[in-house]
């Protein structure tokens, strides 16, 4: 009899000890490791089409206007800026997803 209850406690015992452990496992970091991947890709695309973009109308405009290479060199600076300021934004999006997102799980910790 004595035998009996004590398997019974180590298989309850065991049974939350793999509950504890299931509730405690790391999570994959694979999708966390892709998006800032993606935020990475997504703020270089975003620079170097600002100087793409910058250098295309300056050196149309030098090559209509004649003036090479000074319409080139003020585009691509605007160009630059214009890159910087929306990867700044793109960065403040990200941030304020993250900051949501962790206002949201506390909230849900302060319920549950």
């Amino acid at each position: 009899m004595s035998g009996s209850s004590e398997d019974e406690r180590l298989k309850a015992l065991e049974a939350r000890i793999a509950a504890a452990r299931k509730g405690q496992a790391p999570k994959p970091h694979t999708e966390e490791h892709y998006s800032q991947a993606n935020l990475a890709w997504r703020m270089v695309i975003e620079l170097v089409a600002g100087l793409g973009i910058g250098f295309g109308i300056g050196f149309g405009l030098d090559y209509v206007l004649g003036t090479r290479p000074w319409l080139m060199v003020v585009f691509v600076i605007l160009g630059f800026i214009a890159g910087v300021k929306t990867m700044i934004r793109s960065a403040e999006e990200v941030q304020r997803k993250t900051i949501e997102a962790a206002d949201t799980a506390a909230r849900e910790r302060e319920k549950g």
